[in-house]
């Protein structure tokens, strides 16, 4: 897959993170389409089936050879509630499942996801088996997984046979506050393995907004966080564009991932995309983050 160098995240598209005017959030996929964004992820997880519910009616109106398209088995939800099942059994019935909610009969490629909540023997022994089982079939395309914890990704790896995995999503890992991926792409690149960085905002760590109560960040790098978005502020430089500037900055990482039914910030984020970032702004913005460099925190 020849991926865009900026990439869609859908999971806006479930209202995860706020309230979703639906046609705005359609809005959204046709500009990112159209901004020449050909990679879209998603997940039956994100709003608990809703989000590719949302994409799958914005893909009706797009033709299929404009994008590649990502989602994922053993992380669910219904009725609010979280639910996990990463057997083989499970896996192979959410592929065709996803495939009837986003009005598709092929996914580009198939995600094992967040696999700290994972037994990892399980992931290794059936979950992905399942999956290349579909990708011989011609089911799916490519096969992957993804995680926080970068850890975790390195173990499945090693223990699962060559060719297996293909390509990684991990986040909040190449960004202002924390750039711990860089040093794994020796070791993903040795092995051919793609790979893409999601939430080049810390999940709203880096954003004027500020983050969400949700977050599961330590309030000292929250605290840090704020004061870099107000050195920003002065500058007349906001960090959401630096953010993004830094993220896609580095060629050895695919695609970065970002999440938003505004049609607008797709078009802002484009722009910034295309942008080399301030150096000397970067440099104060570490200077202020300072000790909570790469501090990071158990998924939820």
């Amino acid at each position: 897959m020849k991926v865009s160098s900026l990439s869609f995240g859908a999971s806006s598209l479930g209202g995860v993170f706020h309230d979703l005017k639906e046609q705005e959030g359609i809005e959204a996929v046709y500009t990112a389409v159209g901004a020449g964004i050909n990679f879209i992820d998603v997940s039956p997880y994100y709003g608990h089936y809703k989000a590719e519910t949302v994409l799958g009616r914005a893909l009706k109106g797009i033709p299929r050879d404009r994008y590649y398209l990502s989602t994922k088995v053993g992380r669910y939800g219904k009725d609010g509630v979280k639910t996990w099942d990463y057997s083989g059994k499970r896996a192979t019935e959410s592929v065709y499942e996803s495939m009837e909610r986003l009005n598709v009969d092929y996914i580009d490629l198939i995600n094992v996801p967040d696999i700290e909540f994972a037994d990892l023997r399980q992931v290794v022994d059936e979950t992905l088996p399942a999956l290349v089982e579909l990708r011989e079939k011609g089911v799916v395309g490519h096969v992957g997984i993804t995680d926080l914890q970068l850890e975790n990704l390195q173990w499945v790896i090693d223990h699962s046979p060559e060719g297996t995995v293909e390509t990684v999503l991990n986040f909040c890992h190449h960004c202002l506050c924390d750039d711990k991926l860089v040093d794994y792409l020796d070791y993903f690149e040795e092995r051919g393995i793609g790979v893409i960085n999601a939430s080049p905002l810390s999940m709203g760590l880096l954003s004027e907004r500020g983050v969400p109560a949700w977050h599961p960040a330590p309030m000292p790098l929250v605290e840090t966080c704020r004061r870099a978005m107000e050195h920003c502020l002065k500058k007349g430089y906001p960090i959401e564009r630096l953010a993004m500037e830094y993220a896609v900055s580095n060629p050895r990482i695919a695609t970065t991932l970002f999440s938003t039914t505004n049609p607008q910030n797709v078009l802002k984020n484009v722009a910034f995309a295309q942008e080399t970032f301030d150096e000397e702004l970067l440099r104060e913005v570490r200077e202020i983050i300072g000790g909570q460099m790469r501090v990071s925190w158990r998924n939820s």
